[in-house]
């Protein structure tokens, strides 16, 4: 499995119009300066208000020459498709048009779900579903929305992308992470369902790919990272991550990836999954496979 070295010249985000949902803090605020500080202007949303203020104010002071501002904030709340509109809307009234989307926004487990100390009384109250709502939920919404402002004034040869968020617990177990480990889940689910359907469509031409990282420094992380450091186990940095989804925004060549990030490294894995299927899988099983996913290909829609 080769080693992806994201080759982000200046030149490549000068320009670009980014579109970041959870881009307040952590890895998405990190992203969110980076692509600024690479000339590219930035409309994010998240929850965090006061985080989210400060970052843009500090970002537009910081290149006052331009026509346009640097950065925009709005609070946004993923489950909400409304809110998602209107920052989608703000991104297009600002610049005229969106390159590139980033669904960062994701929370932690709440509670536990499967608490050994449930009985036949507490099994009967419902749990929550924020943590699917946000992580999975919100980024189907912000990949539906994104597929139609993507097309918005920009010819059809015109390169754009859509980058989910998935974790390392999107394809190795997390235990007592159930909520978590399945939205993440979904999201490699999206993007294996997308990367076809809108790159191939001479409608949408749009690329989908996904960034999986390991620990990582941000606030989801605290009580975590100082043993782990210790244990000698490579720690992400938010931009170690930021850097490596910036490379996805402007290689136009990357479609259906998922990097793994791994202490300020990347690897692809689903070019693996595909090499070796013949030996996980077995040959026969395989081929068979392979003709069936042709079928699968040759224009059914199966929402009809």
């Amino acid at each position: 499995m080769s080693q992806f070295r994201p080759n982000i010249a200046r030149q490549s985000l000068r320009d670009k119009v980014v579109l970041v949902t959870g881009g307040a803090n952590g890895i998405g605020a990190s992203l969110v300066e980076y692509c600024c500080e690479n000339g590219a202007y930035v409309c994010f949303g998240d929850t965090g208000i006061a985080a989210g203020e400060q970052l843009s104010k500090r970002l537009c002071e910081s290149d006052s020459s331009s026509s346009h501002p640097r950065a925009i904030f709005l609070r946004t709340d993923v489950t909400d498709y409304q809110s998602l509109l209107y920052l989608f809307d703000a991104a297009l009234k600002a610049y005229g048009c969106i390159d590139h989307v980033v669904a960062a926004a994701g929370i932690m487990e709440i509670g536990n779900c499967f608490d050994p100390a449930l009985d036949l009384k507490t099994v009967r109250e419902a749990p929550t579903t924020k943590v699917l709502d946000v992580n999975l939920v919100g980024s189907i919404y912000v990949s539906r929305i994104a597929s139609v402002y993507l097309r918005q004034s920009r010819p059809a040869n015109t390169d754009r992308s859509i980058t989910l968020f998935s974790s390392l617990a999107g394809f190795k177990e997390s235990p007592g992470l159930f909520i978590y480990q399945t939205s993440k889940h979904g999201i490699l689910g999206l993007m294996r369902a997308l990367r076809l359907y809108l790159s191939n469509s001479p409608v949408h031409n749009i690329r989908v790919n996904v960034v999986c990282p390991w620990m990582t420094a941000t606030g989801m992380a605290d009580g975590v990272c100082e043993g782990w450091v210790k244990a000698g186990l490579p720690l992400n940095t938010p931009l170690d991550v930021a850097k490596v989804t910036a490379g996805l925004l402007v290689d136009s060549s990357l479609n259906g990836k998922a990097m793994y990030v791994e202490g300020g490294r990347a690897w692809e894995i689903e070019g693996n999954l595909d090499r070796l299927e013949p030996q996980w899988l077995g040959e026969e099983p395989s081929r068979s496979l392979a003709k069936g996913q042709a079928v699968l290909g040759q224009g059914m829609d199966w929402a009809k």
